[in-house]
């Protein structure tokens, strides 16, 4: 409780100042108990996404991380990775998508991740350009009722989690929408200017309930 009103009074602190700052969770170190859980704002049932999030991290080319787990009682319904080999990728209950992109780093990253099942199109963007277009899941559907976490990869509806796939940097602007959203649009989002909010997972309100470890901090927004 003494936290969520720390966070309040800096909100309105911060807009009567005139300054736009967003959270950011900076996981400090490797381990097995420090992540975040999202409360989405609408059941996860999920036909078409869009996730976008701002990314760092010195974790480079040493191991695989996790950059956002979605997971039901039986399936990880929407896991993204950075893969050991640089690649960026995400699996919906099944074999993933995978994308050759120029590594992550230390300096701030913007992603986005599309699909959409009508058409199976999926693809990734980086600092607001766009991957090639793959084609995957075609006709598939994400499935209601589970948990969205940073910071670890549940193997279980409540945990088992392992350090060496935690995420270990700073995570920003987690937004998710049910719709595949424009180019353009992403490319605004990249360079810090709002477009429509996420309906799923919007950063500036969504609850954010940290575990372990991470330090909730303000930034300002790029």
């Amino acid at each position: 409780m003494r936290l969520s009103f720390v966070l309040v009074l800096f909100s309105i602190s911060a807009a009567f100042s005139g300054s736009e700052a967003i959270r950011s969770l900076v996981f400090p170190s490797e381990t097995s108990t420090s992540y975040v859980e999202m409360i989405a704002t609408k059941p996860l049932k999920l036909t078409a996404f869009t996730l976008c999030m701002r990314v760092a991290t010195e974790l480079s080319g040493e191991r695989e991380i996790l950059l956002f787990a979605y997971r039901t009682n039986d399936f990880d319904e929407l896991n993204v990775w950075r893969e050991l080999d640089g690649r960026l990728s995400f699996y919906l209950s099944g074999d993933g998508v995978l994308f050759q992109v120029p590594d992550l780093g230390y300096l701030q990253t913007h992603l986005c991740f599309t699909w959409d099942s009508s058409s199976g199109a999926a693809a990734v963007f980086m600092n607001g350009r766009k991957s090639q277009t793959k084609i995957y899941r075609k006709g598939h559907t994400i499935r209601p009722g589970g948990r969205v976490i940073l910071g670890q990869d549940p193997d279980s509806f409540l945990g088992e989690f392992d350090a060496k796939q935690s995420f270990v940097g700073e995570i920003s602007d987690v937004t998710v929408w049910d719709s595949v959203l424009s180019d353009p649009a992403i490319q605004s989002l990249f360079n810090g200017r709002r477009v429509e909010k996420g309906n799923v997972f919007d950063w500036e309100t969504v609850e954010l309930i940290p575990f372990g470890e991470v330090e909730v901090m303000y930034v300002d927004l790029i």
